[in-house]
């Protein structure tokens, strides 16, 4: 999503796919500290420096907590939905399969562009497996972020747009994606409130008034990081050798 203009469905995308990896090692098999963080301009972090990102936040306060964990390799961009966001990833394999912990953030293009949240569900589990499937196959090293409302920041109260339809379409496109988690064992880091609570603030919203600032992120991150700390505390188990010996 951006102020001026929606982001073309699929276009040039192995340019931009590789144009949004961020970080991180290159190798097919990653390190056991490697972190990936797969989004859209809330993972990319739109108008803050590459430090302010909440990913990059996220991986520096668990970092202060003695949980070893490098800085992310983030593949987002921009306007992405979840079917450019599948496209870019088919662009940059192999990412390998031993991610120590993968975050998800995807869907407020979706819904931007008037989409289904019908059409969502699918697009999200397909991701959302995909996402496990980094993570060596163990759905308790993955970390889903809900979609914030950006229907309360000035850009939208300045627009076209109804509050009350965007929160009533943003609120049933995170309960879709909680339900995905849910079903997979999943955490899901429900941040939306606090977009609500606290999105029209000047302080929280960079210079175009739609996309949140680092002070914004630091709340996404306080709320992420006690999920986070937990899930990288627990032993991993090696489900690849599981399935081997079957």
């Amino acid at each position: 999503m951006t102020p001026a203009t929606i982001v073309p469905a699929i276009v040039a995308i192995t340019t931009a796919a590789n144009a949004a990896i961020q970080g991180g090692a290159g190798e097919a098999t990653q390190r056991g500290s490697a972190y990936l963080a797969l989004g859209d301009s809330y993972t990319i972090g739109e108008g803050v420096d590459e430090a302010d990102r909440w990913p990059m936040q996220l991986a520096r306060r668990l970092r202060e907590a003695g949980i070893v964990l490098d800085d992310p390799r983030i593949i987002a961009t921009t306007g992405w939905t979840t079917d450019e966001l599948s496209a870019a990833l088919d662009a940059v394999e192999p990412l390998g399969s031993d991610w120590a912990l993968v975050s998800l953030l995807i869907g407020v293009n979706n819904q931007y562009r008037g989409r289904p949240v019908d059409d969502y569900v699918p697009e999200f589990a397909a991701l959302l497996d995909r996402a496990i499937a980094y993570a060596r196959g163990e759905a308790g090293r993955v970390l889903v972020l809900s979609i914030p409302d950006w229907g309360v920041t000035p850009f939208a109260l300045a627009g076209s747009f109804d509050p009350e339809v965007i929160a009533e379409a943003l609120d049933a496109y995170n309960a879709a994606a909680a339900q995905v988690c849910a079903e997979r064992g999943v955490a899901f880091v429900d941040i939306t409130p606090v977009s609500r609570e606290r999105g029209a603030e000047p302080e929280m919203l960079v210079e175009d008034a739609l996309h949140p600032s680092a002070a914004m992120y630091a709340e996404w991150t306080a709320r992420a990081l006690p999920v986070a700390r937990r899930l990288l505390s627990e032993p991993r188990t090696d489900t690849r050798t599981e399935a081997r010996n079957e």
